[in-house]
């Protein structure tokens, strides 16, 4: 769906011809004497902001004939003051156009780099699976780069061998193409490992070890994995990740902190030991939702952090896609207005039909 206009795009296609309207209507009343001819190029002057070259070239035209209609009521054609107005007019027209063009192949190339970001978001965040195993799933990603629209939040579901699922979100340090660039290490790494690794701790090393040979410095990747059985127990492992949030069919919502606090992907030689697995136990209806940090650490007007906690139930809603979209309108309007970052959301529905 294509974005509505705002006040300001639907006035630019007007505002060359109200411009040079107005222009002639006070020439006329004011006579020769005060001399507002040249001003006729504003008409081609506010041309240049939208439409195509031709357009300006139009507009530029239709202003140097009402700049010579003018000079004739007012009795100056052929005059020196005359003759400046309309050469004026020439000038900005030619410049108008100019600018036009180039804004054209601007937005052209704009557009170009939207498609790139698009496809390499698609290649990169694939969309996840509905359903896998006995939950519902699914995905809100939000980027801050709004031009990009893409950013180095990740989430990914692999199904096993082992009739489990197990799901990846996290968070590289940083934005722009090196952040995405890590992104994509992360995603290739839990995509190759957690198929095959017997635990959810081998397939934490797997990712550090492909980390370690891209990473420099101190970046590094705050993340969560989880494992999902068909009886709809969850490890998780925490990796210096904001704790996932749990949501009860009852109603009551609770954080699954980490038995151990470790550090992120990519820090594991400077700081203490891993992750510990911890597990919970998802019962018809329950929620566990995943997210990172641009979710709770976006503000508010007075400076406040938005509360996850007391927002819970926005998950309500029978259909997760909803729930999800609730939440993600709801930070909007507890933002006021652009997030600061990237905010990408998981949510993984126990099924009530008992199916698996």
């Amino acid at each position: 769906m294509q974005p509505r206009g705002t006040g300001v795009d639907l006035l630019l296609p007007v505002l060359p011809f109200a411009a040079m309207a107005a222009v002639a209507a006070v020439e006329v009343s004011a006579g020769p004497e005060v001399g507002y001819l040249a001003l006729f190029s504003i008409g081609p002057a506010f041309a240049c902001v939208s439409g195509t070259v031709r357009r300006a070239l139009l507009v530029g035209a239709l202003a140097f004939v009402l700049c010579t209609a003018a000079a004739c009521y007012d009795g100056m054609l052929g005059s020196r003051r005359a003759t400046v107005a309309l050469a004026s007019v020439v000038g900005v027209t030619a410049a108008a156009a100019l600018a036009a063009a180039l804004r054209r192949r601007a937005e052209r190339e704009l557009a170009d780099v939207r498609s790139v970001a698009e496809a390499a978001q698609r290649v990169l965040l694939r969309p996840v699976p509905t359903l896998a195993g006995p939950v519902r799933l699914a995905v809100s990603y939000a980027s801050a780069a709004a031009e990009a629209r893409i950013g180095g939040d990740l989430y990914e579901v692999v199904p096993t061998l082992a009739d489990t699922t197990r799901v990846v979100v996290g968070d590289v340090q940083g934005k722009g193409l090196d952040a995405v660039e890590t992104a994509a290490v992360v995603l290739g790494a839990f995509r190759e490992a957690a198929p095959d690794e017997s635990d959810l701790e081998a397939v934490g090393a797997r990712i550090e070890r492909a980390l370690n040979r891209r990473l420099e410095g101190e970046e590094f990747v705050s993340a969560i994995l989880a494992e999902i059985t068909s009886d709809g127990t969850v490890t998780l492992l925490n990796y210096g990740h904001p704790p996932p949030l749990v949501l009860r069919a009852d109603g009551e919502a609770q954080w699954a902190e980490p038995a151990r606090c470790a550090p992120p992907l990519g820090l594991a030689a400077l700081g203490p030991a891993g992750p510990e697995a911890h597990d919970l136990s998802l019962a018809s209806g329950d929620q566990l939702l995943l997210y990172t940090d641009g979710v709770t650490e976006t503000r508010d007007d007075a400076g406040a952090f938005y509360p996850l906690l007391e927002r819970a139930g926005l998950l309500s809603l029978d259909d997760p896609d909803a729930a999800l979209e609730a939440v993600r309108r709801d930070l909007a309007a507890y933002a006021a207005g652009p997030l600061k970052d990237d905010a990408a959301m998981m949510l993984l529905r126990r099924r009530s039909d008992g199916l698996a």
